[in-house]
């Protein structure tokens, strides 16, 4: 176990193995829950077979029941009340998309989500899944991963930095084998924890090895032709012609960042109704579920009965798969139709506490609206496009943009789609997404940068306080009053109302200190004036007190200030023991931290200049 708490980079070879082998394992137990609560509950009850991407391993053949409304609604109602009493009563941190509560255990819980979570959220999210809730499976998977990489940490006993990675492994591990996308994987866990162009660096590697370690063993469990296939199958060679197209292409990014902005502002808009509804939390992901299924049937109906418009329950990959695939087969109309209502049947089925993913319903949203598009220019015949290729990048563009994580996107949609050919307009679509939904996004738990997280709350002043002494900060005229320990309470109040002294050094008749109390300390005893000629500073000051010298440097001192949240520090003579030599107070700190930070920003001018 030493090995695990030493600072070698080797260890990491290693843990994340063991990360990606438990986060390969639980992706593939999620699946199968899945799709037997599908077989079993929704095809099986209301012949309701939702139609998945070509390159997913389907394991049971849809039954031969008729569509049945009545019994659909009936059957997502039941799952609705089956995930909420599930996440509500064991681990309400289970609830919602999952990865806000990954990345928010990342910032500011340590690193540690509980083990049960993990198993919550696979049985929350497979019966809210399986029984045509509209979500995707990614959420799930990164909270689940995440999870299982914490429990091993935890476990471990790793410190807050490792559990840190761990968790962030994990994340990464899960979300590369599902979706099977190792790279995007690594990439997206270190990504998806910023909002403004901000990476997690540390987590890379170790979320490589971790991500691709569970890619393969999820292959492992695929048949043996679709281990190393795309999620979408074999797509038609989608490539860019002419730099023109980069303009239709530039169009539709402001409508992809139109249709962005309108689905958060939904899904959060939901999310605040459901939070006014009377009654226990345990039963609001049935009625969301009961108004994703009214909605889906008001729409088919609405339709002319095509079972296209279905696509607004579960993941909605089959539609997808057609529209990318053979996009003549749709509609302009039903591609905005299934695109734009995917926006609210996502936001009743999650927002209302129900276990789902936010990226596969994005996914089907920015897909159907890029191939929306590329029917509309194609229809000009100003440039001969592929409508099915707009749908590929508006994928990417579509969540890099309210998800602020463009890179991993990118992969993400290349490694599902196997289209390498259209990074240029990906590229550029998902930029132009990013910048245009700048101020907003999908995840709320996210923190601008690595200097806004608590994570990483100290990391930026270290190298800058490394180079300031206490002895150059602390205020030497600033006079501090010493109280003998055997000076009485009594005194010791009245001289309270004569200062603002906060802390007390306390000295014995040689004048060395011995120990320290603060006003706070005395409070306790204002109003109990029987012990005012009883107790005296010795009763009352604290002996094991926490102390600096003069030639320490100001991140040793920045340490003690926040390890007990002291707002002063006694600075010792390290050559005659109990001297007191001065008070050094945190904003003197600070300040000292503020001064050398403008003098190294000025010389950085002075150079650029």
């Amino acid at each position: 176990m030493k090995l695990f708490h030493s600072p070698f980079t080797g260890k990491w070879f290693f843990l994340s193995m063991i990360v990606g082998i438990t986060a390969g394992i639980g992706a593939i137990i999620f699946d199968v829950a899945g799709q037997f609560v599908t077989r079993y509950a929704t095809s099986q009850f209301a012949g309701f077979s939702p139609a998945g991407a070509k390159g997913e391993h389907h394991m049971f053949h849809p039954s031969d029941a008729v569509l049945n409304f009545g019994a659909l609604l009936a059957v997502m109602v039941v799952g609705g009340l089956l995930s909420g009493w599930l996440v509500y009563t064991f681990a309400p941190e289970a609830e919602g998309h999952g990865t806000d509560g990954a990345i928010d255990a990342f910032h500011r819980k340590r690193g540690n989500i509980p083990f049960k979570v993990a198993m919550v959220k696979t049985l929350a999210s497979a019966i809210t899944l399986g029984t045509a809730g509209s979500g995707g499976r990614e959420g799930p998977i990164a909270q689940i991963g995440a999870a299982l990489g914490s429990f091993l940490g935890q476990r471990m006993g790793l410190s807050a930095r490792d559990r840190r990675i761990m968790l962030a492994a994990g994340m990464g591990a899960g979300i590369g084998a599902i979706f099977r996308a190792p790279l995007a994987g690594a990439i997206f866990a270190g990504e998806i924890m910023y909002r403004d162009a901000d990476l997690e660096s540390e987590v890379i590697v170790p979320t490589a090895i971790s991500s691709i370690v569970a890619y393969s063993l999820y292959g492992l469990f695929l048949p043996t032709g679709m281990t190393f296939s795309h999620v979408f199958g074999k797509l038609p060679a989608y490539s860019m012609s002419s730099l023109a197209e980069l303009i239709p292409y530039g169009l539709m990014s402001l409508v992809l960042a139109l249709v962005g902005v309108c689905y958060i502002k939904v899904f959060y808009g939901v999310h605040d109704i459901f939070k006014r509804v009377p009654g226990p939390r345990h039963i609001k992901p049935a009625i969301g579920a009961l108004l994703t299924g009214c909605v889906a049937i008001g729409l088919y109906y609405a339709c002319g009965q095509d079972r296209s418009s279905l696509a607004v329950l579960a993941t909605g990959y089959g539609v997808l798969q057609t529209a990318l695939e053979s996009p003549e087969k749709l509609t302009v109309t039903m591609l905005l139709t299934v695109g734009l209502m995917k926006i609210l049947t996502t936001s009743l089925t999650i927002s209302s506490g129900g276990s789902g993913g936010v990226f596969g319903p994005s996914m089907v949203i920015g897909g159907c609206i890029g191939v929306a598009t590329g029917k509309a220019v194609q229809s000009f015949g100003w440039l001969s496009v592929s409508p099915g290729a707009f749908g590929v990048v508006a994928m990417a563009g579509f969540f890099a943009g309210i998800a602020r994580a463009p890179i991993s996107t990118i992969i993400m949609v290349s490694e599902m789609t196997g289209s390498y050919q259209l990074l240029l307009p990906t590229m550029w679509v998902s930029t132009l997404c990013f910048l245009l939904c700048s101020g907003t996004t999908l995840y709320k738990k996210q923190v601008p940068s690595r200097l806004e997280s608590p994570a990483h709350r100290g990391d930026f002043m270290v190298d800058v306080l490394e180079g300031i002494k206490v002895k150059d900060a602390i205020k030497t005229d600033r006079r501090i009053k010493n109280v003998p320990e055997a000076m009485p309470l009594s005194a010791i109040v009245k001289l309270l109302s004569t200062t603002h002294q906060h802390y007390f050094p306390v000295v014995d008749d040689q004048g060395k200190m011995v120990g320290i109390f603060s006003a706070d300390d005395v409070r306790s005893y204002i109003y109990d004036e029987t012990i005012w000629q009883l107790a005296d500073a010795a009763d009352v000051m604290t002996t094991n007190f926490l102390s600096v010298k003069p030639d320490d440097d100001l991140n040793v001192a920045l340490r003690k200030f926040t390890a007990l949240n002291l707002d002063e520090l006694p600075v010792m003579d390290p050559v005659e023991p109990g001297k007191l030599l001065g008070m050094l107070r945190r904003k003197e700190t600070i300040g000292a931290y503020n001064r050398q930070l403008s003098s190294r920003q000025a010389d950085v001018r002075e150079q650029d200049v």
